[in-house]
């Protein structure tokens, strides 16, 4: 038996069906070992970088019955994604299974011709690839833990830089301060409604736009109080040639706009869509077509409307590191018009199909008009109307969404009288740049050279995930928070988020990839700056106010000036007097009530305060006093109780978690009661780990000393993942 490895389950089932008697294929799903959560015990900086994995804990089982199944297997072939990341995987497969051989195939699409082909030529695992994608994971880690640290105490704790991430929010931010500081100027449409002798109505606009109105009323009586001709006919033929068949990113682009797709959207179809074996892999810089492929386009459009329609033709890649021998995205068999298991696969490979189909086709030619028409005596600047129509479609047979709304104008020639139906003037003003569509960012990215096509969508997904913006429709709007961390990071370590500093640091590790560099000397040339950098930021002031609330916005307690803040929920204004006054606004200016005390704490005399946080309702014994490092007691309040309308008496019950409920008879150690973030639990606090045990029946306010005895003496339950049946696939 030879056993087979892919990463998906769904592509273990496709290729099942290729391979047949003798083979079992199995699916890591996923990555099986990455760093450690902790900085301090991912990365050995002293011993040449070296990174330490660990296995991901819920794939456990999965290498035991990998491990179990190579044992028995006559060769494991590891046939994971065709990049760096699926090179990766491979790797390590091969360290954590104990693989001392393994044989490594790619294929970049799930046919059966392609899969005998790679089975027919296995090799080695590639170690440049490997190193490639293990610097960007080290690096990547080395940059966000040291820099997302700094951020946490000079900014708000619980925020976070990236190499890329952090980049990327600049270039929102860049465009967001363009939108601020944009001044809008006025100016006016002056437009026509003419006729032709025939009748035939068309609009022609005027070719200047008057800035004042007064010029605009001017030209506006003029063209109602005179007669119309036509001046001038231009009539020329244009071509429109195809594009190149889809990469990644040009996929996500015209996907949103089409589809409205999100870019993470996108690829989650698309992956689906390979691992059924339609399209060819869909993480790709290349436009690049096989000989075969293009021989099957050709046919496919040949047949469908005509030998005059089909034309081959080979894309060139703008992407320096764009790797040809791998392909764009495609059908695998283009003559299928329809595939896919539900809509959103249909709709993605409809527009795939079109886009390969029409880059092997003849250019589309269109016939452009251009009728200029003034009045007698031309004293007002010329009005023009522009249309056109296509003549022969070509390659917009295969792709009539990129067509176009064909303008069709009436036949006229110089000279010919026209009547006037109606003119307008409208007063209008110039528009600031347009934020960007998450299309737009990653168009813009790849124009930079930021990111790669397997990284996208993840930049994307970040930031929406961190807080810094937020997708109106397709739009993304930087939040306070994405401006005060951008702004931050832009003002201190503006080198390393630069675009010539990013992209220079994707060409290195694409270099590696092809072994033209050196893991260690990279990372060395890299960290020594960057840790000097970080490392010499550590005095700075913490940021505690984001500038001036505007003069309308007084304190609603005491009257004076206020000032932007920034909290876990975002911008709010704050009174310039805190902590000596509490008054506080949201960013809108709306009046924040200061918290109200319910009652007195028996104990301290203290009062009692109803506040809302991060994780739910609380009440809190006093006030957070400025510069006091002790904290105040405070508890939830249950899901299912209003914080509105909360007594004094409830409020104490709360309060009294954590409860001592006594002391162990063995171990002499405290029984506690209390509720965490994953519900209430009582803890016997043995060394060195404590033994929790969760409440699903009893009432942690009332439970007693005897009956938390009893639950402890319960066997506890072991966490972990059942173990699955090996058998064989056939």
């Amino acid at each position: 038996m030879k056993l087979v490895i892919v990463e998906s389950p769904s592509k273990a089932k496709t290729i099942e069906k290729y391979l047949g008697d003798g083979f079992t294929v199995r699916a890591s799903v996923g990555h099986i070992r990455d760093l450690p959560k902790s900085n301090k015990d991912a990365v050995d900086i002293e011993n040449g970088f070296k990174p330490t994995y660990q296995i991901v804990p819920a794939k456990q089982h999965v290498i035991s019955e990998l491990h179990e199944l190579s044992e028995k297997a006559t060769e494991t072939i590891l046939a994971t994604d065709p990049d760096r990341e699926g090179e990766a995987i491979a790797w390590h497969l091969a360290q954590a299974i104990g693989l001392k051989k393994p044989k490594r195939i790619v294929f970049h699409e799930i046919t059966q011709a392609a899969v005998q082909e790679a089975l027919a030529n296995p090799r080695k695992i590639d170690d440049h690839l490997v190193r490639a994608q293990e610097a960007r994971r080290v690096l990547d880690r080395l940059f966000g833990y040291d820099l997302s640290g700094l951020v946490w105490k000079k900014v708000r704790y619980g925020l976070s830089a990236g190499r890329v991430q952090s980049p990327a929010l600049r270039i929102i931010m860049e465009r967001e301060r363009e939108i601020r500081a944009f001044v809008p100027e006025k100016f006016w449409v002056v437009s026509a409604d003419v006729a032709t002798a025939k009748k035939e109505q068309f609009t022609v606009i005027c070719s200047e736009e008057p800035k004042t109105e007064e010029e605009a009323a001017r030209i506006l009586k003029a063209a109602e109080t005179t007669d119309w001709k036509v001046i001038s006919v231009d009539e020329s033929e244009a071509i429109r040639s195809p594009r190149g068949p889809f990469t990644t990113s040009t996929l996500q682009q015209v996907a949103s706009t089409r589809l409205g797709f999100s870019p993470s959207r996108t690829m989650g179809v698309a992956q689906k869509l390979y691992e059924a074996g339609h399209i060819t892999y869909m993480r790709t810089d290349s436009m690049n077509l096989g000989a075969d492929a293009q021989k099957a386009l050709l046919a496919v459009a040949t047949k469908e409307f005509g030998a005059n329609y089909a034309e081959a033709r080979v894309y060139k890649t703008k992407s320096k590191s764009a790797q040809e021998a791998h392909e764009a995205v495609r059908p695998t068999n283009p003559a299928k018009a329809s595939l896919g298991a539900n809509d959103d696969q249909k709709k993605l490979y409809a527009l795939i199909r079109a886009r390969a189909l029409a880059s092997q086709m003849t250019e589309a030619r269109v016939l452009r008009t251009k009728v200029i028409a003034n009045v007698s005596g031309t004293s007002i600047p010329d009005f023009s109307a522009n249309g056109s129509r296509v003549i022969f479609d070509g390659w917009l047979a295969a792709d009539p969404d990129a067509r176009g709304e064909d303008v069709e104008l009436p036949k006229v020639k110089s000279g010919d009288a026209l009547d006037l139906v109606k003119a307008n003037m409208e007063g209008k003003e110039t528009q600031p740049p347009s934020r960007y569509s998450e299309a737009g960012l990653v168009k813009e990215l790849e124009k930079r050279g930021i990111g790669r096509p397997s990284t996208y969508a993840s930049i994307l997904r970040t930031l929406e995930t961190r807080g810094y913006v937020e997708k109106q429709g397709r739009t993304l709007l930087p939040t306070a928070t994405g401006d005060v961390v951008s702004s931050f990071i832009e003002e201190n370590f503006g080198e390393y988020i630069s675009d010539t500093f990013t992209a220079e640091m994707e060409d290195e590790l694409d270099e590696i990839a092809e072994g033209k560099r050196k893991y260690e000397k990279t990372l060395k040339d890299f960290y020594g700056p960057f840790a000097k950098a970080v490392k010499s930021k550590a005095k700075i002031p913490k940021i505690t106010g984001m500038g001036d609330a505007p003069e309308e916005f007084k304190c609603p307690l005491c009257g004076s000036d206020m000032e932007y803040k920034l909290s876990r929920g975002g911008r709010f204004m704050s009174c310039k007097k805190f902590p000596e006054c509490l008054g506080a606004r949201t960013e809108d200016g709306l009046e924040i009530a200061p918290p109200t005390a319910i009652g007195k704490y028996p104990e301290t005399g203290e009062d009692i305060f109803v506040l809302t946080g991060r994780f739910g309702p609380y009440v809190q014994v006093g006030e957070v006093k400025k510069g006091s490092k002790t904290k105040p007691r405070r508890s939830s309040i249950p899901k299912e109780v209003d914080p509105a309308t909360l007594s004094l008496e409830q409020a104490l019950v709360y309060l009294s978690l954590p409860r001592l409920l006594g002391t162990h008879p063995e171990t002499g150690e405290n029984i506690v009661a209390n509720v965490g973030r994953f519900g209430p639990y009582i803890a016997h606090n043995t060394k060195p780990k404590a033994d929790f045990r969760s409440l699903k029946t009893d009432d942690v306010y009332k439970v007693t000393f005897e009956r938390a005895l009893e639950i402890l003496k319960e066997e506890k339950k072991k966490r972990g993942f059942a173990k699955k049946k090996v058998t064989d696939t056939k």
